[in-house]
């Protein structure tokens, strides 16, 4: 497929059901040093996933936000993180510029268990920061080390998201899992967490705290497709839960760093969709409502 037949075919998922377009919650967008490192861990990713893992969308920044445009993505981030100390605040600053320069980016942020966290959380907040991006199993941290308690207090008073990975998949970190997540919302159970992926491949658990913590959501970002079901399928008995959860999942594609076309990250919705209304909710409207997107908005 042509990056024309590409595009063709992500615009007609979406006009076709009369949606204004897309609201992808977890898109990629770094400093080019950093993205590069990015591509090769994921070009040496066979050794421990088991699988290739080819980059679909292997462009230079401009081209890739243009393809995003093209393909009727109406609002998406900047997911960033750090996977050292003294790393989040500079991710911070390159990203407020991006979200100026880009303004159909939700302007996103970072952070680390480092004295000052909450300090520069709180500034990247007050320079507008409308999600923030945790990634436990690079990080290498847990998501209840004390250091930050204070970055979770800062965001729940906040009431802004944080896009968390802290499932085991593709491959288990020393903090993944539900629990370290768990110990968070007990202390701040205000906390909005979209957990990432599902929460693959405890699908199950992440589902249970979204039972019990009304701040708790999880976007779609790889889940169901045809590359992650033949490894780590969602459970079908947890199919029916899909519908209870209708307004707290929200569709992310993990744009660039996918090995299949755009198209499939929707087309996989389509197979686990209780109804229409649900794929407008996952693909457009949770998305819309959580990164402060109207419908009269670009």
């Amino acid at each position: 497929m042509t990056e024309a037949d590409d595009v063709a075919a992500v615009r007609a998922f979406w006009t076709q059901r009369e949606l204004p377009g897309i609201v992808d919650v977890h898109t990629h967008f770094m400093p080019k040093n950093v993205m590069d490192k990015v591509w090769r861990y994921f070009d040496s990713a066979g050794p421990l996933t088991g699988r290739e893992w080819p980059i679909t969308y292997r462009h230079d920044e401009d081209t890739r936000t243009e393809l995003l445009r093209a393909f009727g993505v109406r609002r998406f981030t900047a997911m960033i993180y750090p996977h050292k100390p003294d790393m989040a605040r500079w991710l911070n600053a390159w990203g407020t510029q991006f979200a100026a320069r880009v303004p159909d980016c939700a302007h996103t942020a970072t952070f680390y268990p480092e004295p000052g966290a909450a300090e520069y959380v709180g500034e990247a907040i007050e320079a507008g920061a409308r999600i923030f991006k945790s990634h436990i199993q690079v990080g290498d941290y847990s998501p209840a080390d004390p250091l930050l308690d204070d970055v979770w207090g800062t965001l729940s008073d906040a009431g802004v998201a944080t896009v968390i990975h802290c499932g085991s998949g593709p491959a288990p970190g020393r903090y993944t899992g539900p629990g370290p997540v768990a110990d968070v919302l007990a202390r701040h159970s205000r906390l909005r967490l979209v957990v990432a992926h599902m929460g693959m491949p405890e699908y199950t658990e992440f589902l249970d705290l979204a039972d019990w913590h009304a701040g708790v959501m999880l976007d779609t970002t790889m889940a169901f497709t045809d590359f992650v079901e033949a490894d780590i399928p969602f459970p079908r008995e947890d199919l029916p839960r899909l519908a209870e959860h209708r307004y707290r999942i929200l569709f992310g594609s993990d744009f660039p760093n996918i090995p299949y076309g755009y198209r499939e990250a929707l087309d996989a919705l389509t197979r686990v969709a209780p109804d229409d209304e649900w794929i407008r909710a996952v693909v457009h409207d949770n998305g819309a409502a959580l990164l402060g997107l109207g419908d009269d908005g670009p």
